[in-house]
């Protein structure tokens, strides 16, 4: 068997590991902190349990084709409840609409709240992002890229996706199919997730609000920390083998140039391909410092950040507040573009998750959790985030109190874009390069490294992108490109034959 280092036990590198294994390798997972997750972490302070990374489940039956792969099922595993609603949309007039992927409740509320013209116009825009989602899935989102020109492997789907308007912009597409600003607001918020305000970003990130509003948002018993749990636990009950506390410092090379393993702090663990997860900028800079990293990384545009505060109050919400509550200001592109310049929105608009509701064990009795996310700059705009933390608390505080939520604090914890760099997140923002059309798909990070045969590459940072599908089918087209490097290595050595760069 052929020997894999995995670097990074977050969703990316279990979801490497695990196809790994499944395909007859012997993979070792490092990871340089106490507990898997990576960026899902878990938080325990004063009788309190945060999730400490992403909070949105989408996709569910990629964790159970990953977790397939070892002999394992998502039911085995884990206990999903589909949230419904999916959001709460809470709107600066007052009002609300709730978005359910319940197609029947969700005609019912759209009715309810914006009319019958606009749900039927909502069921239009249903059957437009689910064909984009039919048509980008397969075909430029799960595969690996050799060079641009592999856009064109499948024509007749590039013309489909053209035609049904994927290379315009976000913002103005879902416009001329929403006339309610509302709901204008809500199916286009997604562009967030990769970096870009609405009227930015390509049609074909629509596919995130498919997957938000219509395959629908899950809630895990645990939280979200209990997926990479599951995922590391099968993992190691199929043989796999992962270990926590260890930090790699550096790479191991032969006399051709190739990977032969990883140094920690304490021992040297010797392999025949590695695989690096979390940011890539930074995995150049303390791994392979004598590489020049590729363009994107040094130029590239970087998304926004967040600054997100996970609270233990006293009290539990009333009847008007959901597990996820996305609180819309009355601006909307001037919020977009005070950020694009460096600066605090205005009048944000904020995600406020309440995890207890659904996870009981998370709070004592009669007190709740709650993430507050409010979009800020990254740390390129040079924002003193020391002399901001106490402002921000006290602004989130008096929106938290103004919205109706608890705010008697019993325990809390702030992050902040200089903690997210603290953390190695290259101009402080978990988010990664911003998916711009020059980094995206072909033109992102790629997933390998020509220079060091052996090397690659998993997570936000490389393709397909930012999220937790992205990142579990990141690790899936890792795998592929690691197995087909030792398969043709192994052929290599046992006929004699050579291939270009030994490059899956």
């Amino acid at each position: 068997m052929s020997k894999v280092v995995v670097v990074g036990a977050g969703l990316a590198g279990l979801s490497t590991a695990c196809r790994l294994l499944c395909w007859g390798h012997d993979v070792t997972l490092l990871e340089q902190g106490p507990q898997v997750g990576g960026a899902a972490g878990w938080l325990e302070q004063d009788g309190f349990a945060f999730d400490t990374g992403p909070t949105v489940l989408t996709m569910p039956e990629l964790i159970d084709d990953t977790l397939r792969c070892v002999g394992s099922t998502l039911a085995d595993r884990l206990t999903l409840r589909r949230l419904e609603p999916a959001y709460r949309g809470r709107f600066a007039d007052g009002s609300t609409v709730d978005v359910h992927a319940d197609p029947v409740l969700m005609r019912a509320e759209i009715e309810r709240t914006c009319g019958a013209d606009e749900a039927t116009r909502y069921e239009q825009f249903a059957r437009w992002v689910t064909r984009l989602y039919e048509l980008e899935f397969g075909n430029f989102i799960d595969v690996n890229y050799r060079t641009p020109l592999d856009l064109f492997r499948s024509p007749a789907a590039l013309a489909r996706l053209v035609a049904s308007g994927g290379f315009g912009r976000l913002g103005p597409a879902i416009n001329r199919r929403i006339k309610d600003p509302r709901l204008q607001r809500l199916l286009s918020f997604q562009a967030l997730y990769v970096g870009l305000a609405p009227a930015e970003a390509l049609a074909i990130y629509a596919v995130i609000s498919y997957m938000d509003s219509i395959a629908g948002v899950w809630f895990p018993d645990g939280g979200m920390h209990a997926v990479p749990e599951a995922l590391a636990a099968a993992f190691t009950e199929a043989g796999g083998v992962l270990a926590t506390d260890q930090r790699v410092r550096g790479l191991i090379t032969d006399t051709l140039g190739r990977v032969a393993g990883v140094r920690t702090v304490d021992d040297a663990v010797m392999a025949d391909a590695v695989v690096c997860t979390g940011d890539p900028a930074t995995i150049y800079r303390n791994l392979i410092g004598q590489l020049r990293p590729p363009r994107a990384l040094r130029t590239g545009r970087y998304s926004p950040s967040a600054v997100v505060w996970h609270l233990g109050v006293r009290g539990v919400p009333g009847g008007q507040v959901r597990h996820h509550n996305i609180h819309f200001g009355h601006t909307w592109e001037e919020a977009f573009t005070a950020l694009n310049r460096g600066r605090l929105m205005p009048d944000p608009s904020r995600l406020v998750t309440v995890p207890s509701l659904d996870d009981p064990r998370s709070a004592p009795e009669g007190c709740s959790t709650l993430y507050v996310l409010e979009p800020v700059p990254n740390t390129a705009a040079g924002i003193d985030w020391r002399q901001q933390r106490g402002r921000f608390r006290e602004r989130l505080g008096r929106f938290l109190q103004n919205s109706g939520y608890p705010v008697e604090v019993i325990t809390e914890k702030m992050i902040t874009p200089q903690d997210w760099t603290d953390q190695g997140w290259t101009r402080g923002t978990p988010f990664a390069l911003a998916h711009s059309f020059g980094q995206t798909g072909p033109f992102r990070t790629p997933n390998h490294e020509r220079r060091i045969p052996g090397l690659f590459f998993a997570g936000s940072g490389t393709v397909p992108g930012v999220g937790v599908p992205m990142v579990i089918i990141s690790g899936r087209l890792a795998a592929e490109r690691v197995d087909t490097y030792l398969r043709r290595s192994q052929d290599s050595r046992q006929t004699g034959r050579t291939y270009p760069a030994v490059i899956g």
